[in-house]
């Protein structure tokens, strides 16, 4: 229905999962002391992050845009942590300015840095530095965070001494420390690791600087195989080998816990695709079926530049017709294809789908992080409206595109 009255590409999000999600975590970790900071990265839309608010979480951001997101849907500065190797001046003032709690900070270059803004706005900034714990996520390299050979944050080795250098500046507040081993991750066993190295120095840190919070990130992977709906039919719930897995919240909490709560500090959590990548689905429409001697093509209205993940990070989605087919209905191997002109313009490469046709739709699942998010306008084509279900309501929270959106901000020479 959604896709026939607001047409495709259509991205749709389920509120009652999203609250789920956040819920279901929050609870898990009742024991501790802690804030659910979102990572907006994963999921930015504004009625999203509203719905977020409203459940008390806080922020992970990483531009000074996000920040503005936040305080538009409703969201506080001072619930937000502003992480990000790059920040500008500009951005370190609009924190400033706006209250942000703390700056993650990635390096000494950048320490130094938020010193002197701060100093020139007559203001202390508040500060977390982000320590690499050299520990490997077992995730794909491009959302790998936590080894040495990373961009990210400051070596386990130096964490000591820099922390010492920012206690000497005058208007830094150190109020924690942070880190972040990757996203994706499919068992507990990389943050014990990880835990296991930093919690001897953030008690030393907290002995030393008096430390407010310990933040450990986020990373809990989801499943994008198969899936959880246990009614669903055969050939939706098939999971390849090592496709079915996730961390559940309470297996997380009961191996992180027991580390954290001898701290006696604030612990933050900086989730993102744990809590919207399962809410979220793209909706597409088959144009044409190509059936050439070495494959078949089911091309579709959406492209990569809807949903990057495929081509990006060779990311696997789901893909199930809106209409469940007949349990005799013929079925093969096909190239999911977008319009494109790019050869990496694919959502599934030789996939196991039921027969498709022309004007027939599909459903990409586990579409809700990083999903529209990293959309973008190549090929000179729209980005796609957004829709939030909740209850028996959906909603448009983003309009699709117009022709004149395409150009705005453009202008003719002369």
């Amino acid at each position: 229905k959604l896709a026939s009255e607001h047409g495709t590409p259509l991205y749709v999000y389920s509120a009652k999962t999203i609250r789920d999600h956040y819920c279901r975590l929050d609870e898990a970790l009742a024991g501790l002391d802690h804030r659910v900071c979102f990572a907006m990265k994963a999921n930015s839309n504004l009625a999203v992050l509203a719905l977020l608010a409203r459940e008390g979480a806080g922020f992970d951001i990483v531009s000074g845009g996000e920040l503005f997101r936040v305080l538009k849907a409703g969201g506080r500065a001072d619930a937000c942590t502003f992480a990000g190797v790059g920040k500008t001046r500009e951005e370190i003032e609009y924190a400033l300015g706006q209250g942000v709690y703390s700056f993650n900070v990635e390096s000494e270059p950048e320490l130094e840095f938020i010193n002197e803004v701060a100093g020139a706005m007559g203001r202390k900034a508040p500060v977390a530095l982000r320590v690499n714990p050299d520990v490997d996520a077992q995730t794909h390299k491009y959302i790998s965070t936590g080894k040495s050979h990373n961009k990210f944050g400051i070596g386990i080795d130096r964490i000591l001494g820099v922390y010492a250098a920012a206690a000497k500046l005058p208007h830094l507040k150190i109020r924690g420390i942070q880190t972040h081993i990757g996203s994706q991750i499919l068992e507990t066993k990389p943050f014990v690791e990880a835990l296991g190295k930093l919690v001897p120095i953030v008690e030393e840190l907290k002995s030393l600087y008096g430390l407010e919070f310990f933040s450990i990130g986020g990373g809990v992977g989801i499943i994008y195989h198969g899936t959880l709906e246990s009614g669903a039919p055969d050939w939706w719930k098939r999971a390849e080998a090592d496709g079915g897995r996730r961390i559940a919240f309470d297996d997380y909490a009961q191996a992180v816990v027991p580390l954290l709560k001898p701290l006696g500090l604030k612990i933050l959590l900086e989730p993102g695709r744990s809590l919207v990548g399962n809410a979220g689905a793209m909706l597409a429409g088959v144009v044409y079926v190509k059936r050439t001697p070495a494959k078949t093509f089911v091309i579709t209205d959406a492209g990569m530049n809807d949903l990057i993940r495929p081509a990006l990070y060779e990311g696997h989605h789901e893909i199930v017709p809106l209409k469940e087919p007949a349990a005799d209905a013929p079925r093969g191997p096909v190239d999911v294809v977008g319009p494109v002109c790019e050869s990496g313009d694919f959502f599934a490469q030789d996939r196991d789908l039921p027969s498709v046709k022309a004007g027939d739709r599909l459903a990409l699942l586990s579409a809700g992080a990083y999903g529209f998010v990293m959309a973008s306008n190549y090929n000179s084509r729209r980005l796609p409206a957004e829709i939030l279900v909740d209850g028996d309501k959906a909603e448009v929270v983003r309009e699709r595109q117009s022709w004149d959106d395409l150009i705005a901000g453009e202008k003719l020479p002369g």
